[in-house]
């Protein structure tokens, strides 16, 4: 499975449409005028220039030509481009479970190099077993057959496989203390929920921080939220001018809101490790699961503080 290549494509997809909106508007012409030289509607435009399609060869090169790119080297780098954009990606495959929006996104989490996560409801996708992943599923597509719930759970095991690939991302997640205690599948499920938690965190590319019930208030209070940053070397590659790009259309560089909630939930003492972790009520076998409703039962938890 070319991960890195396929994921790779919507990147430069999102860049190239991009730089075709940068080139058009420079030029003062109208998305409606530029749909109009290649034979399209002013929405393909709009996706094009979003990101949202694959290019034609053919069309790329007539809107060069519109926007007065004339310089060999210059349109050669666009076209490759868009070559390069027009990879198929993995998950396309299963396009019969997948949301068109959520493949754009599956394709950009591929090709990040840093995924920083705030979960409150469960534990994120990409920790999830087998197991707890087709418990949440079930319970979130209670109409689906046995079939789709499976394709569905392939799907998301498939996704996780970035994490030990070549090319894997720094993965920091901070699961909220309520991911942990609400019930997904019994107590086997949560049990081996808890330890892949635990063996996960091992890896050198996985920081995983847990924000206590205990703490009170805190940035995330809004919900849960995830963020993308890509290498720079997918970012300038082949864009003519652009040596100095350092994040996607949006993305600002990483100093926005969205970041600076993700470094205060990360900053914000006290936090479990993984020691606590393995101290939950259900974490191992020989726990005593008798008084799993019981609130006394989180004195088992010790706080790093």
């Amino acid at each position: 499975m070319a991960t890195n290549e396929s994921s790779g494509s919507v990147v430069r997809r999102i860049l190239l449409g991009s730089q075709l909106r940068r080139l058009r508007e420079s030029r003062g012409i109208t998305r409606e005028a530029a749909g109009y030289s290649i034979r399209a509607s002013e929405s393909k435009i709009s996706r094009m220039e979003l990101g949202r399609v694959s290019f034609k060869a053919r069309d790329v090169e007539d809107l060069l030509t519109l926007y007065g790119v004339t310089d060999g080297a210059e349109r050669e780098a666009l076209l490759g481009l868009a070559r390069e954009a027009n990879v198929a990606g993995w998950w396309h495959s299963y396009g019969d479970v997948l949301p068109g929006w959520f493949q754009t996104y599956v394709g950009l989490e591929g090709a990040a190099s840093d995924i920083s996560i705030y979960e409150v409801q469960f534990v994120h996708g990409l920790l999830q077993t087998e197991g707890y992943a087709h418990a949440v599923i079930v319970r979130g597509q209670p109409k689906a057959d046995a079939a789709e719930v499976e394709r569905r759970v392939s799907l998301r095991m498939e996704r996780q496989k970035l994490l030990f690939s070549e090319r894997a991302p720094r993965l920091h997640v901070v699961l909220d203390e309520a991911a942990l205690h609400r019930p997904y599948g019994g107590e086997t499920v949560m049990r081996n929920q808890l330890q892949h938690l635990v063996d996960i965190s091992e890896q050198p590319n996985v920081t995983l921080q847990v924000m206590p019930f205990a703490h009170g208030g805190h940035a995330g209070e809004s919900g849960a939220f995830t963020m993308l940053r890509f290498p720079e070397s997918d970012l300038r590659r082949g864009l003519p001018g652009a040596a100095d790009q350092r994040a996607l259309p949006g993305q600002g560089g990483g100093r926005g809101p969205v970041r600076k909630k993700h470094q205060r939930l990360t900053r914000q003492p006290p936090q479990y490790s993984r020691e606590n972790i393995r101290r939950l009520p259900n974490c191992t076998e020989d726990a005593d699961t008798s008084d799993d409703h019981d609130p006394t039962v989180r004195s088992h938890v010790r706080l790093v503080q």
